[in-house]
């Protein structure tokens, strides 16, 4: 699994679910915490369509952390100040450099079955949506243009 994908998943899970997958690596091997948790500032950074330049939209609220298992580093960057889920956040990033057995036998599946619960959830979203979507037609696309005087 990609780790855009891994952490895009992670991301949009509640934080009981992130918490308690980590705790499943936290059992059995032994976590040093090389940061612990804490609130930063990261700069929101766009690209400017008209001339192709980098514009800064303002600053974004982030929790980051950063563990170490088997040698291994781990680190996560998330939205908001929830210490307890970023922190597990980057003790799964390191089990996955790790290579650790249990990502692949307990995490993974598990994670992917929170990516197609969201899915899920997402495309219901999507549909009650585009119920009250309207769709609005031209004049000018009903009438043909040799008709008009």
């Amino acid at each position: 699994m990609e780790k855009s994908r891994l952490f895009r998943i992670m991301a949009h899970a509640p934080a009981e679910k992130v918490i308690a997958l980590s705790r499943t690596i936290e059992d059995l091997y032994i976590v040093k915490v090389l940061k612990k948790p804490q609130k930063v500032l990261a700069m929101i950074r766009i690209k400017e369509s008209v001339k192709n330049s980098d514009f800064y939209l303002g600053e974004l609220l982030a929790c980051e952390a950063m563990v170490e298992i088997e040698g291994k580093k781990g680190v996560a960057v998330t939205m908001g100040d929830d210490y307890d889920k970023v922190l597990s956040m980057a003790v799964i990033d390191a089990a996955d450099n790790a290579r650790l057995p249990e990502m692949s036998s307990k995490i993974k599946p598990t994670l992917l079955v929170l990516e197609q619960v969201r899915l899920a959830q997402v495309e219901k979203e999507n549909g009650m949506y585009l119920k009250t979507m309207v769709n609005f037609k031209s004049m000018d696309s009903e009438v043909p243009l040799e008709k008009i005087p």
